[in-house]
């Protein structure tokens, strides 16, 4: 019985890709538009045609949609080997390796490598490592990435870009999909993420790293602190604990306005006293939830505030669930969706906030060196818990609390 790898229709502008002559094809597109499944469907064939093809993502957890897309299309051509990550089609094969262990590609020759979040990936893997894996075979590379920032991939896509022979740049946004799915989560990103993140996860852009994260901190300053809860509006709060040279903050915001009502900052106040000023706001204003950092001394201070019957949640910073956490309130400074009070402390905060770029390609917010953060992240928490209010819980995929516990 004759078996047959199942392999996509490629769309046509998929089609004029992979027709391309070029040698090495550099793709920087939005999320989502297509270009795993595309490349998928290129190894997949070369392999079968009696190519050796390494497939490299940053990581083996990145790995996993193509390996499980690819064994699903083989259908049973190629001999799978699960241990090995590979298919073997006898004279080909495809393989599965990541840019955290690059020397296992050491010595290895392919006539074709696909690196997959290539932006991702290190410099000098991509110059030491993979390239030389061309040479026997003068193979082909297809580097295809979100862009992040502009580091070597946005090197090799300028390279593309600027005629260099043997290479060939393309960039499309995620809309450029036909999926009405896909199509739809590209609108509704340009509401939910900062500029900054549309621009680069959704219309494929190269964003310069650097600058300021939070854009028109002045013109969004126009509340006045409340003594008070106004009639018909729901409260809610962000309280970021201090370690021992920053500030506790609490800061209250209307969640029906998007404005912001109350600050609290304390420093060199023991933690008892800071949980019954704490309770006192929370109380005056019936703040409906707060969204508390359980790091370090915030977990006991948060078991506290509950046993005091105050409507505690836990939120777990880490590099990631804080960047999730800065790009929401970023968009909603971009969309001038919050209202903040006119205090020069947390405006001088916002102002100075910084991105930049790490090794692995992702983004790190902090403030400068030598000035605090409390207030941003205080009030990052408050904006955080006003989408909670909202959906009355975490809708997965389009809230930025991936550290929050309910």
């Amino acid at each position: 019985m004759s078996r047959t790898l199942y392999l996509p229709r490629l769309r046509p502008d998929q089609s004029r890709i992979v027709n391309d002559p070029a040698k090495i094809k550099v793709l920087a597109m939005g999320r989502r538009w297509g270009k795993t499944v595309m490349s998928g469907a290129v190894a997949l064939a070369a392999a079968a045609h009696s190519n050796k093809v390494a497939w490299v993502a940053p990581t083996y957890k990145q790995t996993r949609p193509l390996w499980r897309w690819a064994v699903a299309a083989n259908a049973g051509v190629g001999t799978v080997s699960k241990t090995e990550r590979m298919i073997d089609f006898g004279r080909g094969f495809l393989a599965v390796y990541t840019g955290d262990t690059p020397d296992s590609m050491r010595g290895e020759s392919f006539n074709l490598l696909i690196i997959d979040e290539a932006a991702k990936i290190k410099d000098e893997v991509w110059t030491d490592i993979l390239q030389p894996t061309l040479a026997d075979y003068a193979g082909e590379a297809i580097l295809i990435s979100t862009p992040h920032g502009r580091n070597w991939f946005w090197r090799e896509w300028q390279r593309g870009k600027n005629g260099a022979h043997g290479y060939a740049s393309f960039s499309a946004p995620s809309a450029d999909n036909p999926n009405p799915n896909i199509k739809r989560a590209a609108e509704l990103a340009r509401e939910r993420v900062s500029e900054r993140t549309y621009r680069q996860e959704w219309l494929a852009e190269f964003v310069e790293d650097g600058g300021g994260v939070f854009c028109g901190v002045r013109e969004r300053a126009t509340a006045q602190p409340l003594q008070k809860p106004e009639p018909n509006c729901t409260y809610v709060a962000g309280l970021d604990w201090a370690l021992s040279h920053d500030y506790t903050v609490l800061t209250v915001i209307d969640a029906t306005n998007k404005k912001e009502a109350w600050k609290e900052r304390f420093t060199g106040i023991e933690y008892g006293m800071q949980r019954q000023r704490i309770a006192a706001v929370c109380q005056r204003f019936g703040v409906s939830s707060i969204l508390a950092e359980q790091n370090a001394m915030g977990k006991p201070n948060n078991d506290e505030l509950r046993r005091m019957g105050l409507p505690v949640r836990d939120f777990t910073t880490t590099a990631t669930t804080k960047a999730d956490l800065i790009e929401s309130l970023a968009a909603g400074f971009d969309h001038r969706a919050i209202t903040i009070l006119r205090d020069e402390v947390t405006i001088g905060e916002l102002e100075s906030y910084e991105s930049k770029r790490t090794a692995n390609g992702g983004v790190q917010y902090n403030a400068p060196s030598g000035m605090h953060d409390d207030t941003v992240m205080s009030m990052a928490l408050a904006w955080a818990a006003c989408e909670v209010d909202k959906t009355g819980g975490i809708e997965r995929g389009n809230s930025p609390l991936t550290g929050y516990r309910g």
